[in-house]
């Protein structure tokens, strides 16, 4: 199934590959800044936000090529919270997708400046190649809820908070997941379905789909940080015991910890069942999910 999935979507994959690249600015910044940009936004991974903006699109019955740009826009802000998610004052990590971390390359202050610019690129780019202008501004308000102070921001606060006052159960540590990993995952189904056309009770359903999936997607990276292989997952591994964050594992063992994120899998595939068989990608895409190794 793994194999058979990776390869159906290695197409929308390159595409997101060969795209990204075009939104970046050719002149008028500094050297070293688009240097330090294209360094983390080109260091590969799983492209998973930007595939779950062309999935929804096609769910919903649109065009993946006009999702495109909201698809680049959303992995722009995903690869800012990396770069600044590994910075000595935060989680600070030397190895990010298999290579050294932005601030180890560039130094802190360009770290910070290039996960600056690719932040605030990402609304240029929604809101000067997403049509027509009101679903742009919608694709502006999605990305902006899921990325700022209600989602992803206010999630990594919790999560520094959490390696002091440690989460005592479940649904304190879900809590933190939703915002600092499913928001963002949220805002790119919603954005793909929102350029489709998608009617209000089919944004219900994806959006949903996104939070259960988001909170899989954690489950196994807390699976991954205590059972995984550094070269494997690209990342530094057995970080968040060592820090004393609250773990999935932690709280409830590796077992249950598997059966919670089959179960999430399962519920998020329920809400698939408006989309009929266009959504089999986002059905597929959240089976993979809970069989990756990295």
């Amino acid at each position: 199934m793994k194999s058979d999935f990776t390869s159906s979507i290695a197409e929308d994959q390159r595409l997101v590959e060969a795209t990204l690249p075009s939104f970046l600015p050719l002149d008028g910044s500094s050297d070293v800044l688009l240097d330090a940009m294209r360094y983390s936004l080109m260091a590969g991974g799983k492209r998973l936000r930007p595939l779950l903006v062309l999935m929804a699109c096609r769910a919903c019955g649109g065009n993946p090529d006009d999702a495109m740009p909201a698809a680049c826009a959303v992995e722009m802000v995903h690869t800012y919270s990396l770069i600044h998610d590994d910075l000595p004052a935060m989680d600070d990590d030397d190895l990010r997708r298999g290579k050294p971390t932005s601030h180890k390359v560039y130094g802190e202050a360009n770290a910070i400046l290039a996960g600056d610019a690719l932040l605030t690129l990402a609304f240029e780019v929604l809101a000067t190649r997403i049509h027509p202008p009101a679903i742009a501004a919608k694709c502006c308000a999605s990305l902006a809820y899921g990325a700022g102070p209600q989602g992803m921001v206010a999630g990594q606060v919790l999560d520094l908070e959490a390696e002091t006052n440690h989460a005592k159960s479940v649904a304190q540590l879900e809590n933190i997941h939703r915002r600092k990993t499913g928001a963002l995952i949220v805002a790119s189904l919603e954005m793909g379905g929102l350029i489709a056309g998608a009617s209000d009770e089919q944004l219900k359903h994806l959006k949903k789909y996104g939070q259960l999936i988001g909170l899989a997607f954690q489950i196994v990276d807390d699976i991954l940080d205590c059972t995984g292989d550094a070269e494997v997952v690209g990342k530094n591994v057995r970080k968040d015991a060592a820090s004393g964050k609250a773990t999935y594992p932690e709280l409830v063992g590796l077992e249950e910890s598997r059966r919670h994120a089959n179960n999430l899998v399962h519920q998020a595939c329920d809400e698939l069942q408006i989309f009929g068989s266009g959504a089999q990608e986002l059905s597929d895409l959240a089976r993979y999910l809970i069989e990756r190794d990295r």
